[in-house]
């Protein structure tokens, strides 16, 4: 009986002690926690051709650049991401810029 009472009792203080959880960083300067930082506004897409840093990155070896932009381009808006882009200019004159888009819009649409 007296072995039921002390694996109660420590029963009991560990499930106490596991629901104590993180504490609340506060601010030197008050009592009061600090309320967590709310999330950025998503970025948005700069206009025009995306810096080569920022591209999403796809393994398009071989292929001429203007494909290969094209293909990001069309893949990003297949996928509705913030990198969504179709130059219309380049679609309508430039051949291989519109067959990268229209690829990848049609191979990444199929991957939702």
């Amino acid at each position: 009986m007296h072995y039921r009472l002390s694996f109660f009792i420590v029963l009991v203080v560990s499930i106490v002690s596991a629901c104590s959880g993180v504490p609340i960083k506060q601010s030197p300067q008050s009592s009061q926690p600090q309320s967590l930082p709310l999330p950025a506004k998503k970025p948005e897409r700069p206009t025009g051709p995306l810096p080569e840093s920022a591209k999403p990155k796809y393994n398009l070896t071989g292929y001429p650049v203007s494909t290969q932009q094209g293909y990001i381009d069309g893949c990003e808006t297949a996928k509705r991401t913030s990198w969504a882009f179709k130059d219309l200019n380049r679609y309508d004159k430039d051949d291989q810029y519109r067959m990268g888009w229209e690829d990848g819009f049609a191979i990444c649409n199929g991957k939702k």
